[in-house]
């Protein structure tokens, strides 16, 4: 089943006198349970391609199709409520609250999503606890370790159980053995259904996708299945990564 859809996509940025040519015709679909790596090098396109499938930015021109949606020129309250309910985002600086704990930083999507109080705190526990990290709800930030707060942040992209994970630079903040702990944590996240889109400059962290589309100034420059998937998943969670 299809869920992403883009037609001859293009986005253009004005620099004062300069144009920004960011994003040139592209064509993409991706189908409801694949795991997509989006790589290239600074300036290639692959943050702006993941700001307009992710709906933190429109495109210049070209149709982008979402779950049957044509979210092209939807208004921002139109795209906040589709960001909301269809794709859940994993950052690089993993963009937690710092004074609020585990749970609440989990539960934040609920909120906008109308939960009430104590479905919001059911469905965080269980996000908390799908990615290890059960007996930490009460943690703040500051009290966890870099690879705990990044699962902080997937467990909150998964709380709406969204149609696709976006993770920009998932493993850019972490040390290699935590990289690898997060990177398995994706590859069980992925065998369970979950539709992946990832954008990374790292090699080794591409490979554990499925399918890898690398982009050049702009365009697609190949997109390929990846026939050596990195897949070391055996390990347990380990909660303290």
């Amino acid at each position: 089943m299809k869920i992403i859809h883009t037609e001859k996509i293009s986005r253009i940025y004005k620099m004062g006198s300069e144009t920004i040519h960011a994003l040139e015709s592209i064509d993409i679909d991706i189908n409801k349970g694949e795991y997509v790596a989006f790589m290239g090098p600074s300036g290639s396109g692959k943050s702006t391609l993941m700001n307009i499938i992710g709906c933190l930015d429109t495109p210049t021109a070209g149709t982008y199709i979402l779950h049957n949606k044509n979210v092209s020129d939807m208004t921002e309250n139109e795209l906040a409520e589709i960001r909301n309910r269809e794709i859940g985002f994993v950052f690089q600086t993993f963009n937690l609250l710092p004074r609020a704990s585990a749970m609440d930083n989990v539960a934040l999507p609920l909120v906008y999503a109308g939960y009430g109080k104590e479905a919001r705190e059911e469905k965080a526990f269980d996000a908390l606890d799908s990615v290890g990290l059960g007996d930490r709800t009460s943690h703040k930030p500051n009290e966890l370790s870099g690879g705990q707060r990044q699962r902080v942040a997937i467990a909150r992209a998964l709380v709406n159980n969204p149609s696709i994970i976006l993770a920009d630079e998932p493993t850019g903040n972490l040390d290699s053995k935590t990289s690898y702990d997060i990177m398995d944590l994706f590859q069980e996240l992925h065998d369970k259904g979950n539709t992946i889109i990832m954008v990374t400059h790292e090699d080794d962290i591409a490979h554990y996708a499925h399918r890898i589309v690398r982009l050049k100034d702009g365009l697609v420059e190949s997109d390929e299945i990846n026939d050596k998937v990195n897949n070391k998943i055996g390990r347990s969670i380990s909660t303290s990564n």
